[in-house]
């Protein structure tokens, strides 16, 4: 595969030419989840080197994954993940959940950043120099090995939830609607760990469980059980 069909350095070098040095690239994971954190990666990349392989997670096996996570761990300049729980996503929403998250992950970088590159084409990083990259975690490597990383931080987390919530498979299925968990939130209801402001939740008939509004929150009415 030629290098220009692979994620490369050409945006990291354009700021690195503009004069940013720490140029972060972030990408998040486990946004149509419907358990589990909201998480985002950041990674700062070096000038030199090269880890081989590195794509956006979706198109990579687990396997793969895990391989590569020590490997960019070993590569970058440094790197760093944040998190939105998902009580947090039911009370800020997933934008501002999703904010909460990646200033999280910069804020425990050990370098300041100077320019963030973010996929896609939406820019809510008012706080640092930002720019969007439509595609970037399929073009850019640093937003793929933020990918990456971030996926797999993730992926682990949600196994350790399964220990606590075995009924629902989160070691299989991650907090996404897969069948397995549809079938035990018919069942159970939902856990301390799902969105309970998602729609999923007006099709528990048989639990006593209700959706939580967001609108009421200035009230202190909760809705989620």
């Amino acid at each position: 595969m030629a290098d220009r069909d692979t994620p490369n350095l050409t945006q990291e070098r354009h700021y690195w030419g503009l004069g940013d040095s720490v140029v972060v690239g972030i990408d998040e994971v486990g946004k149509g989840a419907w358990a589990g954190p909201l998480t985002i990666g950041a990674v700062v990349l070096p000038k030199t080197g090269r880890v081989n392989g590195v794509r956006d997670s979706k198109m990579l096996t687990h396997k793969v994954r895990e391989q590569l996570f020590g490997r960019i761990d070993g590569w970058a300049r440094c790197w760093s993940v944040g998190h939105a729980s998902a009580r947090e996503c039911d009370e800020l929403g997933m934008s501002d959940a999703q904010r909460l998250a990646t200033r999280r992950a910069l804020d425990s970088l050990p370098l300041t950043p100077d320019r963030v590159l973010l996929d896609g084409n939406w820019n809510y990083i008012d706080w640092v120099p930002s720019a969007t990259i439509v595609k970037g975690d399929q073009t850019c490597l640093s937003i793929a090995a933020a990918s990456v990383m971030a996926k797999v931080v993730r992926d682990r987390i949600m196994s350790t939830a399964a220990n606590h919530f075995p009924a629902y498979m989160f070691e299989n299925n991650k907090g996404y609607p897969a069948p397995q968990h549809q079938m035990a939130l018919a069942g159970y209801g939902p856990c301390l760990i799902h969105r309970k402001s998602w729609a999923f939740m007006d099709d528990l008939m048989w639990t006593s469980c209700q959706r939580y509004d967001r609108s009421q929150i200035d009230q202190g009415t909760l809705f989620a059980a």
